[in-house]
């Protein structure tokens, strides 16, 4: 189970890497396997729509099981597939990159989180980044 202790430090994480960075303010959103909000956080100066791209990144990741960037590349071969899911989902569902899955030391996902902000790049760099400090995989 992902504890709220650990979505903290995935989130106080990926900001340090993105300040480091010199990355665009961010909003990063850490949900459990479920799909529910365990937490948020937007950095001072992050435009509007943050946390609603963050948590659809990271729920369709949560919901498949692999990061946002393998949805993306499946989207690309399945539109029609990819625009049905997002459209039953209430737009929940986002396949870009910037989320990863948070897998325990066993290998079972136990969340994702998903950031937005920067790039795609940028995003998925800085959850990888946290979900790794907290002492989780990054899948």
């Amino acid at each position: 189970m992902l504890t709220l202790q650990q979505a903290n430090q995935i989130i106080s994480a990926a900001l340090a890497k993105s300040k480091e960075s010199g990355y665009e303010p961010m909003g990063i959103a850490v949900l459990d396997a479920s799909g529910n909000l365990k937490a948020f956080a937007s950095e001072d100066g992050a435009s509007m729509f943050r946390f609603e791209i963050a948590r659809a990144k990271a729920w369709g990741a949560a919901g498949m099981g692999v990061a946002s960037r393998t949805l993306a590349q499946r989207a690309k071969d399945n539109p029609n597939f990819f625009v049905s899911l997002s459209a039953t989902s209430g737009g929940k569902f986002l396949p870009q990159p910037g989320a990863v899955v948070i897998k325990d030391a066993q290998g079972k996902v136990i969340g994702a989180v998903g950031a937005s902000g920067g790039t795609g790049d940028e995003d998925e760099a800085i959850c990888i980044a946290g979900v790794q400090a907290a002492g989780l995989v990054a899948g």
